[in-house]
């Protein structure tokens, strides 16, 4: 959910995750304008729920990685925005049929005539000390993650080029003060954008987005959000039991909720467990509620009577690095890019070693998430790219160790530590190597946080990445592999790429028709013709879930659950 959702997702092919784009979202996130019609009902699960709660309201669940952070202004990977979104709230929240609805905001915001100004009226809150949740606190945060020197990953990415002065104030060119965002008093917050969005309140119920108490990080300092208590909550739930390292924590009601009363669910226990097969065990065994199931114990499973297939929209692929410690690497060349990109089979990839329900992706954004005006799938706008083909990754291969003067090359690549990660990666190895003569893959498995901090600095030759949308949208995809872009980390750039990026936001920002086409050519360049990234699998989670287990709310992007309307009913 989310970097997200990097699943802002980043690298998550964490496929248990039980949120992402998100991100990140990563998703890793919806609007009243945008269409609803399709994607309300694509992966969600969501149908019509009998009964009333009618016994001890404590869920058991299962993360796949402990939480990095829920620092809303810091917040980059899938786990952190699941936490945040079910302890925090914005101006706006993703609902059960994932449209984005008021929620800080006490009613729709008023737009102006030429789309650039949103005026919210606050509903009565408050943060779970019992302190009143006012404008100035959005204020705070906001100006907070756009500040350079909070470091935040999403702040410029989701900010730049939509907020007043955004981008000056990430590149130091302004102070932050002059973000477009004003407090009139405590229950009126006044946004200015810097052009028309048609997708902006899809953005405020993004997790970058949600409110801080100024008073309360100020006095906790380098403290804050460093552990449970070090944290103030305006959402369904607080947080409890995470020391800031730990792989379990526990959400509680929060009593001082504006909702509280449509909260059902008193506490959820959460513990990180990385292994299918343990999973599956504690599920089995009545220890957990819900389980992700993946591989082999997929296969096994698929039919089972609880079993639920998910469909996602989260995307997986290599990002190829260009530039390592200030130097050109070999994946600079287009050719070597093509080669590796073009020689593994993705259909074996999904259907035997992920065997959940994921798709093999020849594409960057998903299938079934954003349509046109007419309710045509971008994927029928833009088409398959960078195909497999063996044959041919052998002769871009060949041609790229010519111009390389090398008749071998050692590559390494960056993956996670749970099982069905090191299972991709030893696919991944196999195929490489033997469609690709003398090239030799070494694997380097290591855990999210550490994936985390090594694609920040550029530490890696290949990495698996991901990226679940945070909105419903295809620039959520696109935007990311701009040239310098926060989430490029690989040092690609293509000045036509990011023409076609920019005008979408520009003056194609109110023609859906012109800006769709000037996607399907980005996505091309990026793909196709120049091999930036490889496409690998489109998500899908197969997950054993109880049936007295209800009311849960799935998103197709931004977090991945809200637990807000989750209730136990029926159990035994």
């Amino acid at each position: 959910m989310k970097r997200n959702k990097m699943l802002l997702l980043l690298a998550l092919s964490l496929v248990l995750s039980v949120v992402l784009a998100a991100c990140g979202g990563k998703d890793k996130t919806e609007e009243k304008d945008a269409t609803p019609n399709k994607e309300s009902d694509k992966g969600t699960e969501q149908k019509e729920e009998a009964g009333e709660p009618d016994a001890e309201q404590v869920l058991n669940l299962i993360e796949s990685a402990a939480i990095p952070s829920v620092d809303s202004a810091i917040v980059e990977d899938a786990v952190g925005f699941n936490v945040l979104n079910n302890v925090n709230e914005g101006l706006y929240r993703l609902n059960l049929e994932n449209v984005a609805e008021p929620a800080m905001a006490a009613e729709e915001a008023e737009v102006s005539e030429d789309g650039l100004t949103y005026t919210f009226k606050l509903r009565d809150a408050k943060w779970s000390d019992g302190t009143d949740v006012t404008a100035h606190d959005f204020v705070f945060a906001w100006q907070r993650a756009i500040d350079p020197a909070t470091g935040s990953p999403y702040g410029p990415f989701m900010m730049s080029g939509v907020i007043e002065n955004a981008t000056a104030i990430s590149e130091e060119k302004m102070d932050k003060s002059e973000l477009g965002v004003v407090a009139e008093d405590d229950k009126t917050l006044v946004v200015t954008l810097e052009r028309p969005v048609p997708y902006f309140l899809s953005l405020m119920s993004f997790g970058t987005f949600y409110p801080q108490n100024e008073a309360f990080v100020t006095a906790k300092g380098d403290a804050y959000a460093t552990n449970s208590d070090n944290l103030l909550y305006n959402g369904p739930f607080v947080l409890t039991e995470w020391d800031g390292t730990g792989d379990s924590w526990v959400y509680k009601k929060n009593e001082q909720y504006w909702d509280a009363e449509n909260v059902k669910l008193d506490t959820i226990n959460v513990d990180v467990v990385k292994d299918s097969a343990t999973a599956i065990k504690l599920y089995n065994d009545g220890k957990k509620d819900r389980a992700g199931v993946s591989g082999d114990l997929a296969l096994q499973y698929s039919t089972h009577a609880e079993a639920i297939v998910q469909p996602e929209t989260s995307v997986f692929y290599f990002k190829f690095n260009q530039e390592k410690d200030g130097k050109e690497t070999p994946l600079a060349n287009v050719n070597i890019r093509k080669a590796i990109a073009k020689s593994f089979q993705k259909e074996d990839l999904a259907d035997v070693i992920l065997a959940n329900g994921s798709i093999p992706a020849n594409f960057l954004v998903p299938t079934d998430f954003a349509f046109d005006e007419s309710g045509k799938d971008f994927r029928d706008i833009s088409g398959d790219l960078l195909v497999y083909d063996a044959e041919e990754a052998k002769e871009y291969w060949q041609k790229g160790l010519d111009e390389l003067g090398v008749t071998e090359l050692e590559l390494e690549i960056l993956g996670g530590d749970t099982e069905l990660s090191k299972k991709m990666d030893e696919y991944f190895k196999a195929q490489l190597e033997g469609n690709l003569e003398g090239l030799s893959i070494k694997l380097k498995e290591v855990p999210f946080s550490v994936r985390l901090d090594l694609d920040t600095n550029q530490q890696y030759d290949i990495q698996v990445s991901g990226w679940g949308p945070d909105f419903q949208d295809p620039i959520s995809f696109l935007d990311l592999f701009v040239t310098d872009g926060t989430n490029n980390l690989m040092s690609y750039s293509n000045p036509e790429y990011d023409a076609l990026i920019e005008s979408s936001k520009d003056e194609l920002a109110l023609d859906p028709a012109a800006r769709y086409d000037a996607f399907a050519k980005a996505e091309k360049i990026l793909i196709e013709d120049d091999a930036a990234i490889a496409p690998i699998y489109q998500r899908g989670l197969l997950q054993l879930q109880k049936p007295y287990f209800k009311g849960l709310a799935v998103h197709p992007f931004g977090a991945d659950y809200s637990y807000k309307w989750a209730y136990i009913s029926g159990k035994e």
